[in-house]
């Protein structure tokens, strides 16, 4: 239970609905268990009438008195247990509402380690089907326990102050109830920890399917993928029964013992009558509905532990991402608003989850409104230095500059806000094309999301479509193709006008043409603002102030275009080779 601790400030918040809800529970059981003592007595006076120690007028008028109140405790405790229902499992949901809200902040600031180390799969299924499982805790596995408690003292007081000794017959079968609910309880958790486990895999393979279906479908590889799931299901299937198997055990094993204590029920309260320890018949009939009253909250308590045992493994899975600490700490709550000077000073990386070392000793500075170009191989640190001044990572050697202020000692989100970022692979949202762009700037109108898209020459594009800017995108863009993706996420960037612009490889594709108009409307668009561009092509970077080359993580060659274009090296070796290839074309 160590692991569902984690409920109890949920439990303190919503404190005052669950005790109203523990006393509406306390009522409509002491109202439900008026009847079996209203029967018991209705029972009596038949008998009383039966050996003529009463009138047919007492007889009737006792006897519809009696069905009245049991008439009326039933209509009350029904009232009390709709009640009941609606107090507790609301509060369920309202925990599982703040759970869900609490995991997906929580997810909110990881960092990009904490994703590239756990699948997208097993991130969705701890924030659906976990939480799913604890709100059964929250909600009707806590319900049924005030129930069954409430149920259990009101009753066997009844019973204590009516037939002592028939009472502590009857409940004979208790104590092995508990030890057999003990055993099974704990097979269930370690059999719920396995399923839970089985069924993030199952998700994982299901959205890395669904989001790699082109690839899946283009290499037709659709009965190979078919199989793999159908062994994945398979081993879920089974796990799923090696659980189901054990919590099968909990009903007949209620039953079982329920009808135990009825036959008790039957021959010692027999035995007590006849021996005249028990005066009335009425008390064997009030007892046997007694013990059936109790048959369903003892039946219960197999299956709330099972809920218990499942919602406690999920928990448990909950509670190791939300103590994972983000690696990236906000260290400043001051919002400064960022102007753009950016320096690197002897700065070394190497990603925590690959050991590649990316970027050794590399130094550059940069004033607001200036640009600066990085070239360089694949695989040469480019997108690295990207990151890095987003502070996505945080460097293992030197000093990052931010207007003269360390990075690490920047609000974090103050940082974020004042860069516009256009990622190598373009990421588009299942929304529309103008949510899409927006989405740099939530309040921009309709004039702003156009004249973004035309300076990011994608604006014919767009009205060429059925819907325009209304068009739906299907999954991560897929509707639109590679190089209308890169010019959307241009635009989503542009339409922000941050004081720091970041365009990482954005515009491999796209035609030359299309590429210098972008970059003719971007000298424009980027006049005050310190901008970054890495790139392939020498055109994307002829008219920066400031041009470096990246080689196996170092600094190969720094200057302007005219400088390096006039130096031997790898920037002259590429101008003169794609100068060649634009000529041939």
């Amino acid at each position: 239970m160590k692991a569902l601790k984690h409920l109890n400030k949920y439990f303190y918040k919503y404190r005052i609905q669950l005790i109203v809800g523990v006393i509406i529970t306390i009522i409509a059981k002491i109202f439900a268990l008026f009847t079996p003592r209203l029967i018991g007595d209705s029972i009596n006076i038949v008998s009383d009438r039966l050996d003529g120690k009463i009138t047919q007028e007492v007889f009737e008028s006792a006897l519809l008195v009696n069905i009245l109140y049991i008439v009326g405790a039933a209509v009350i405790a029904c009232i009390f247990t709709f009640l009941m229902r609606q107090t507790i499992i609301n509060v369920s949901r309202y925990i599982e509402y703040d759970l869900k809200n609490e995991i997906y902040q929580h997810y909110q600031i990881l960092s990009l380690n904490f994703y590239k180390s756990n699948r997208t799969g097993d991130l969705m299924n701890r924030i659906s089907e976990d939480v799913g499982k604890v709100r059964m805790y929250v909600g009707p596995a806590l319900m049924y326990t005030i129930n069954t408690i409430t149920l259990f003292t009101v009753a066997i007081i009844y019973m204590v102050s009516t037939a002592p000794k028939l009472t502590l017959y009857t409940l004979i079968p208790l104590p092995i109830l508990s030890v057999a609910i003990y055993k099974l309880s704990r097979m269930i958790n370690k059999r719920s920890t396995i399923v839970q486990q089985s069924l993030s895999t199952l998700s994982t393979y299901s959205q890395e399917t669904f989001s790699g279906i082109t690839v899946i479908k283009s290499y037709g590889i659709e009965p190979r993928t078919n199989r793999e799931f159908e062994g994945l299901s398979s081993e879920n299937r089974q796990k799923q029964i090696n659980l189901t198997k054990v919590q099968a055990l909990f009903f007949p094993l209620m039953i079982l013992l329920i009808g135990v204590s009825n036959l008790i029920v039957i021959y010692v309260g027999g035995m007590q009558y006849m021996n005249g320890e028990i005066e009335n018949i009425g008390t064997i009939a009030e007892f046997i509905i007694y013990v059936n009253m109790l048959t369903w909250p003892v039946a219960t308590v197999g299956w709330v532990t099972s809920l218990v045992q499942q919602a406690e493994a999920s928990q448990e899975r909950i509670n190791e991402f939300l103590k994972t600490q983000p690696d990236i700490e906000n260290r400043s709550q001051e919002l400064t608003p960022i102007k753009g000077d950016i320096e690197f000073k002897n700065v070394s990386f190497v990603y925590p989850d690959t050991n590649i070392e990316a970027l050794k000793d590399v130094s550059f500075t940069l004033k607001s409104g200036e640009t600066l170009a990085i070239l360089g191989k694949t695989g040469s640190g480019k997108s690295t230095i990207l990151d890095l001044i987003g502070r996505l990572y945080d460097i293992d050697h030197g000093t990052i500059l931010v207007d003269n202020t360390e990075i690490s000692h920047l609000n974090l989100y103050s940082l974020r806000e004042s860069i516009g970022y256009v990622p190598q692979d373009a990421f588009l949202f299942s929304d529309t094309i103008k949510n899409n762009i927006k989405f740099g700037k939530e309040d921009a109108t309709e004039e702003e999301v156009i004249l973004a898209a035309k300076n990011a020459r994608v604006h014919k594009n767009i009205i060429g479509f059925n819907k325009g800017y209304d068009t739906i995108l299907g999954e991560r863009g897929i509707t639109l193709s590679g190089g209308q993706k890169q010019r959307v996420s241009i635009a989503r960037a542009i339409i922000k006008q941050p004081d720091i612009l970041l365009f990482d490889d954005c515009l491999s594709a796209v035609d030359t043409e299309t590429e210098e108009k972008i970059l003719k409307n971007l000298v424009q668009l980027t006049k005050d603002k310190t901008t970054i561009i890495v790139s392939h092509r020498v055109s994307s970077a002829k008219n920066a102030d400031h041009i470096i080359v990246l080689d196996d993580g170092k600094v190969l060659q720094a200057g302007t275009h005219e400088s390096l274009i006039n130096t031997e090296g790898y920037y002259k070796e590429l101008y003169t080779k794609q100068l060649s290839e634009k000529e041939i074309q």
